[in-house]
């Protein structure tokens, strides 16, 4: 279990480095390189659009690599996606700016950043099952919650470099190539996650299927005839997680530094320092999860998220680094609440048939919902005035209350061992 958490871990955080450093470039240099025609506010509303789409393909990318594991097994998917996600990542570092090329700049920006959102929407479900489907039922939780320690590793990797980039060098130099180098980066990390990947055994529920010929045909159809209300409760419940990650992570970053004057330097230590509590905690609520259960921690998750946001947008508006960085950790622990057990709980949800479309469908319909459209809505909402933007405020609590209710309407599935060791035999083939 230790390796194959250590490796679908690894893998995880390699992929959203790639995901992530795209976000943090929208926010500090994309818009005026590929926008410059446009307003700084237009411009960088446009940046944060080719942002949303990676969350737009992250579906598809569920669709489509949950077919391939759902019918021919998870671990063909984890070398793919990773595959898929750093040849993009690499490719948005050596795109020419506007410029230079004109339109086709921004043009060749949004298909890359469709194509890391496709690779990363099969990321999530052969990771997450690869330890959910290995784990003993008592622990599930826990190595399960390997693979959501990867997205906080991946941030800091992917704004450490940016920060250090941004730090060392001139502003000129960090806007004419500095800012490339973290894409480039991701070809050797992508290596490395391919090279761990390649010993891993496919996992015992998925084999079980397989050798009862038990395996979905159609799993995509299956999903939506029998488990459509399951999905869109799923992608409900989770909005309010992506929503408040990145909102602090993305828009944050952009109001700091364009509204409040707050140097990237200062915005981004904050954010880093959040998220790496963040990301220690996560196996410590996954405890908990395996004591208490899944739905209560997620229920006190989306409450702590729509009490802490009003708070989180007055500490912000301080433009004070402490401040700051107390309203955002305050605000990623909530989200970490939920999202340390959403690894376990997903997969637990839905048949083993059907388990990689399903609970990565409903995972990455949550990213359309919170995280592609967060950055652009709460960017608008923050246009103009003096005070607190409290627009953006309202806007994450109205989202945290959709989920929770959503939350509430799903069942509680913490299983005994002998009842979770039932329920992952195949079920005999009909005559």
């Amino acid at each position: 279990m230790g390796r194959l958490a250590g490796a679908s871990l690894v893998g995880t955080a390699i992929e959203f480095f790639d995901f992530f450093v795209y976000g943090t470039a929208a926010a500090l240099v994309l818009g005026p390189l590929f926008f410059p025609t446009f307003s700084p506010l237009a411009g960088t509303l446009a940046a944060f659009g080719t942002f949303a789409v990676g969350f737009v393909s992250r579906p598809l990318g569920s669709v489509l690599f949950g077919h391939v594991g759902d019918r021919y097994g998870r671990r063909p998917v984890l070398f793919a996606s990773l595959l898929l996600t750093g040849c993009a990542t690499v490719a948005v570092g050596c795109v020419p700016t506007y410029g230079t090329i004109g339109i086709a700049a921004p043009v060749l920006l949004l298909v890359l950043r469709f194509l890391q959102g496709l690779g990363l929407g099969g990321e999530w479900g052969g990771a997450v099952l690869l330890t959910a489907e290995h784990a003993p039922a008592d622990r599930r939780a826990l190595w399960s919650s390997f693979p959501q320690i990867g997205p906080s590793i991946g941030f800091l990797l992917a704004n450490g470099v940016m920060l250090a980039l941004s730090a060392g060098l001139s502003d000129a130099d960090f806007r004419s190539w500095g800012w490339r180098v973290p894409f480039w980066a991701a070809g050797a990390l992508a290596a490395v996650g391919l090279l761990l990947r390649s010993s891993l055994a496919e996992t015992p529920q998925f084999e079980k299927l397989s050798a009862a010929g038990r395996t979905a045909g159609a799993p995509l159809a299956e999903v939506a005839r029998d488990h459509w209300r399951l999905v869109l409760l799923t992608a409900g419940a989770l909005a309010v997680g992506y929503a408040t990650f990145y909102a602090v992570s993305t828009w944050a970053l952009a109001y700091g530094t364009e509204r409040l004057g707050v140097s990237s330097t200062v915005m981004l230590t904050c954010v880093m320092a959040a998220v790496a509590l963040q990301g220690a905690a996560t196996p410590f609520v996954a405890v908990l999860a395996d004591r208490w259960g899944r739905r209560p921690l997620c229920l006190a998750g989306c409450a702590a998220s729509a009490l802490w946001m009003v708070p989180m947008v007055a500490l912000l508006h301080t433009a004070r680094p402490l401040l700051i960085f107390l309203g955002i950790l305050g605000a990623l622990l909530a989200f970490i609440t939920m999202f340390a057990v959403v690894a376990a709980y997903l997969p637990e949800l839905y048949e083993p048939r059907v388990r990689c479309t399903g609970a990565a469908l409903g995972y990455n319909l949550a990213g359309v919902l919170g995280g592609a459209l967060t950055p652009i809505v709460a960017t608008a909402l923050s246009d103009g005035g003096a005070g607190p933007p409290w627009g953006v405020a309202a806007y994450l609590t109205v989202v945290a209350l959709v989920s929770l209710g959503c939350f509430a309407l799903l069942p509680e599935t913490l299983p005994s061992r002998a009842g979770a060791e039932r329920r992952a035999e195949p079920e005999p083939a009909s005559a």
